[in-house]
Order: C-alpha cells, then structure tokens, then sequence
C-alpha cells in the first residue's frame, strides 16, 4: 500500500487506537472469535467482518440481533478474559515502538489510547509487543458505547483539553474509522484493513509516519 507522496498533517494531539494499529493481535482475535462463532453455529469469516473495532457485546448484538443485551455483556466478558489470556503471536506493529517514543520525545506530543480492549486486555497486549502504555488511555471502561460511536474519542481528546477538530485518529478498522469521522476528527487509516473505509490517508505501517514535535503539537509527515 504504498503511499504515492507525503502528505503533511499539523495536529494539537494524537487518538491512538491499539488492535491493528499499535498491536498486531490478528491471531489472538481470530483464535478466540472463531472459537466463539462455532459455539453459536455462526460462519467464522463472516463474524471476522463484524469484530474488528468494535467491543464484543456491541458485535455480537450485530450478529446475534436477537438475544437480550443482558446475555452479549456477560458472553462478553468471557470474551475478554479469553483473550487476555491469549497473548500468543501479539506483537508490535512495524513501527509503533519508535512511534510511541518519537511522541514521548521533548517536547513531547499530547496522546493518548483509545481503544475497545478493557484495562486488562490492553495491559496485557501491550506488553505482549513490548510497548509502553500511554499515560492517557480511554479503555472499554471509559465509555458507555462502544465504536463506531465516537464517545471514546471525544473523551479522549477532552481529556487531553484539546478540541475534537484538533486531533488526528490513528485507527484501522472500519468502526474505529467511522468513530474518528464522527468525532469530527482527520483519521489516518494504518494497514490493509483500513485502506477499505476512506480515511484521510492510509499508511502500511507506522514506520510510515514521521513525528516532528511543535511545542503545542505536531506535525506528521504521512507517507
């Protein structure tokens, strides 16, 4: 997915999402969600459309539209201990550990994760891949819908005391992206997953993106 020029994006503050941007837990997902998909007689690449994003209970409403919320929040919470349990082949996005420290920099750029896992889960996937947890973070707790909805991101920028139009998502997925847009926000997508769903512009990676620190902001050099 090679970019065919560099394209230059100034921002106040960065809205990182963490599964398919961040971290590479495709295999984790997979795993579990197809595991969970057979139990319910469902088609495994069907369900692997919906998940991407989303937080579970809100995925499976879409695939099991007729069972009580009630019964989606519990099955997802087994859900979430699954795959907390399950960090096998989670690793660092290409990228992201340089990414992170270059925001962490001086002066350092306001940041902070946004993302659908819940406390534990993002923990545990970003330790997985070696990553330093941002000192901001909006997790599934954090919010009362999960993405598309744009609350987390919303949160996350209010958090940071900067306004919605100043920030640049970082997302892969389709909800995620959809969640950015909504928020009023430039999305840049990152990887395959993304190229689909119109961000701004679509890295392969984030060995893509250049960081150059402001003092009230940043400029990223895209491409």
């Amino acid at each position: 997915m090679p970019m065919t020029a560099t394209v230059v994006l100034t921002a106040r503050a960065l809205l990182l999402d963490m599964d398919g941007t961040l971290v590479n837990s495709d295999a984790s997902v997979e795993r579990v969600w197809r595991r969970w998909a057979a139990r319910h007689g469902l088609d495994g690449d069907e369900v692997m459309k919906v998940v991407h994003g989303r937080q579970g209970y809100a995925s499976m409403a879409l695939l099991l539209p007729d069972r009580p919320m009630e019964q989606n929040h519990a099955d997802n919470a087994r859900l979430l201990a699954e795959e907390t349990a399950d960090t096998e082949g989670v690793v660092a996005i290409p990228g992201a550990r340089e990414f992170l420290a270059a925001l962490r920099g001086v002066p350092p750029v306001p940041h902070a994760l946004v993302t659908s896992a819940d406390v534990a889960l993002s923990t545990a996937r970003m330790a997985a891949a070696g990553l330093e947890m941002p000192e901001v973070r909006v997790t599934a707790e954090s919010v009362g819908a999960s993405k598309p909805d744009p609350e987390g991101f919303l949160k996350g920028a209010a958090e940071l005391g900067v306004a919605p139009g100043e920030c640049v998502v970082f997302e892969d997925s389709g909800a995620g992206i959809a969640a950015g847009r909504s928020a009023g926000m430039r999305v840049v997508g990152v990887g395959e997953r993304a190229a689909a769903h119109d961000p701004d512009v679509v890295v392969r990676d984030l060995r893509d993106v250049r960081v150059e620190a402001l003092g009230d902001g940043v400029r990223l050099y895209v491409g």
